[in-house]
């Protein structure tokens, strides 16, 4: 299914450890190809009837102000104040019906799609797309202000075949949420749906949503002097993830999340697993893939997000579901060798079972509101991975560090392998 790449002769000579991956990209794709999926774009409705309906709980009646279409999803809440642009973005709330508690969204718009960073990444965007099935608001701002604005967030979501509903009570909703836990919901425009109708509600973890969301080729992300470069498992991955890598001198390749990167890993000088949605243990072959991985491989090896908990269940551990899991960008997380605590940007629903650890790992970090495991790492290798999101655009930048301190052993193992050579 994907080819398979190998380096090929540089005609140039090389300085001592200088690896041919190091210096030549090995793919011609320079962004993500996405698999193909069919646009919903329909005519913005304003002010139409809109309903959200909670499965087997609460009904919710409020006005439409994106697309003219019936969806369903998981509903999730974020208690993110700002970034709705960046939150929709990220592929980690694919097929999810966002309720946002900042009551008023929308009101600094939505700026362009396209625009393009010194990298060649999406300037404003976390993925080319929005991600979410749905969104819920309580205040939708019709007039929107912002210099990077092109157009209003109603207008995107219907461009995008997004439903939106504001008017309601988010704050009900949220209650809601969190005693009976992020539940399956629907939007219809224009009149209320059947409750008891189960097959209206769509249940997005019962699929493999990483399939959906993940590059289906390589592609390669320049970054420094190419002398460096990084074997990304592409989950879902943010831009900004890419960006805090190239951003810190290393190239990044970023493969299919199920891409066989044991057999070319040896290239790099460092492989990372990102951020992505759904349940974890749906990615039997990217576990299988790590593991494997694991037995041969000695550079650094990251996860952030779903890569935390692939890299748990690739080690040995299991992992679970969280009653509403944790989104937003002021969760505070627990670093247990310095002692410090860090507020973080978070999107997940599922946690890492820190008791099944084998005894070679360790956990390194606690979330302090629910008490879960927010990292984990290997005793004696350069293996580790956080369940909150360093990068965080939109959000806090207190742990920016772990790409500083990701880079420096990938320069480490890059120097042990020019010893060898």
């Amino acid at each position: 299914m994907f080819r398979f790449l190998k380096p090929f002769a540089l005609k140039t000579s090389l300085q001592r450890g200088q690896r041919f991956y190091s210096k030549v990209p090995p793919v011609i794709n320079r962004e993500r190809v996405l698999p193909k999926q069919a646009p919903f774009p329909t005519p913005q409705t304003t002010n139409d009837i809109a309903t959200l309906t909670i499965r087997n709980g609460p009904i919710f009646h409020g006005t439409s102000f994106g697309a003219n279409r019936n969806i369903s999803g998981e509903a999730v809440f974020t208690t993110s104040p700002v970034g709705y642009v960046e939150s929709m973005t990220d592929p980690s709330y694919k097929q999810q019906i966002l309720v946002f508690t900042q009551p008023l969204i929308g009101n600094y718009g939505v700026p362009s799609g396209s625009k393009r960073d010194e990298h060649g990444l999406l300037r404003h965007f976390e993925s080319p797309h929005i991600q979410c099935a749905g969104v819920v608001v309580n205040d939708y701002a019709t007039k929107y202000s912002h210099w990077t604005a092109v157009e209003s967030l109603g207008e995107w979501c219907a461009r995008e075949g997004v439903a939106a509903i504001s008017g309601v009570d988010t704050r009900a909703i949220v209650t809601h949420l969190r005693e009976q836990g992020s539940s399956l919901a629907k939007i219809s425009i224009g009149e209320e749906y059947d409750a008891n109708d189960d097959e209206a509600f769509a249940d997005p973890s019962a699929v493999n949503l990483v399939s959906q969301v993940s590059t289906r080729e390589p592609f390669f992300v320049g970054g420094g002097d190419g002398m460096m470069n990084v074997a990304v498992i592409d989950c879902g991955v943010k831009e900004n993830i890419l960006r805090s890598l190239v951003s810190r001198g290393a190239s990044a390749t970023v493969f299919p999340y199920d891409y066989p990167i044991q057999n070319i890993a040896s290239n790099y000088d460092g492989v990372f697993l990102t951020n992505g949605p759904g349940d974890p243990t749906h990615l039997t072959k990217t576990v299988s893939n790590l593991r494997q991985l694991m037995k041969t491989y000695n550079g650094p090896i990251m996860g952030i997000c779903m890569g935390h908990q692939v890299l748990a269940l690739a080690a040995g551990a299991k992992t679970i579901k969280l009653k509403y899991g944790n989104r937003g960008h002021n969760i505070p997380a627990f670093d247990i060798a310095s002692g410090n605590c860090h507020i973080t940007s978070q999107n997940h629903g599922y946690a890492v079972d820190v008791s099944s650890l084998p005894s070679e790992w360790k956990s390194t970090w606690i979330n302090l509101n629910d008490q879960s495991n927010e990292g984990i790492a290997h005793a004696t290798r350069p293996i580790s991975s956080v369940q909150f999101h360093p990068e965080a655009r939109g959000g806090p930048m207190d742990t920016h560090y772990l790409f500083d301190n990701y880079i420096q052993e990938a320069l480490k193992y890059q120097k042990s392998q020019s010893n060898v050579l």
